[in-house]
């Protein structure tokens, strides 16, 4: 079974940094967050890419404050089909704020390896470690 992130339905079974923050979009739980303008789901496509710098703790829609996490998140609920011990990227396209184990193509995404999938269901996110941009 091929990866697959339901953006609907996720849990934070464990999360470090915690800080408080203001939305500028529509988050869910356990999204990729990153800085454009607002904090706004993340994307690794080039020409609009927002590198993860945090993860969704809830739900929230633009201009209300949510808790997200800046360190080490464990993520579940929402995703079907990973390979265990496998690479996860922030998703290109039009996925923003999703996961995905198909490292971004086009020239000039952001290629930079996000956190490790556990398990088919569960992924490690490293929000920190996400500051380069290929």
């Amino acid at each position: 079974m091929a990866f697959s992130d339901s953006q609907s339905g996720g849990t934070i079974l464990y999360g470090e940094s915690p800080a408080s923050i203001i939305i500028s979009g529509t988050v869910s739980k356990g999204d990729a967050l990153g800085y454009s303008g607002g904090w706004v789901r993340a994307l690794a496509t080039v020409a609009t890419a927002i590198a993860l710098r945090c993860v969704a703790a809830e739900d929230g829609v633009s201009g209300q404050t949510i808790v997200a996490y800046f360190g080490k998140c464990i993520i579940g609920g929402r995703f079907s089909g990973a390979t265990a011990n496998g690479a996860v990227y922030v998703a290109e396209g039009t996925s923003n704020g999703m996961y995905t184990q198909t490292v971004p193509s086009t020239t000039g995404d952001i290629t930079v390896r996000v956190g490790t999938a556990l398990n088919a269901t569960e992924l490690a996110i490293y929000p920190t470690t996400c500051d380069s941009i290929a």
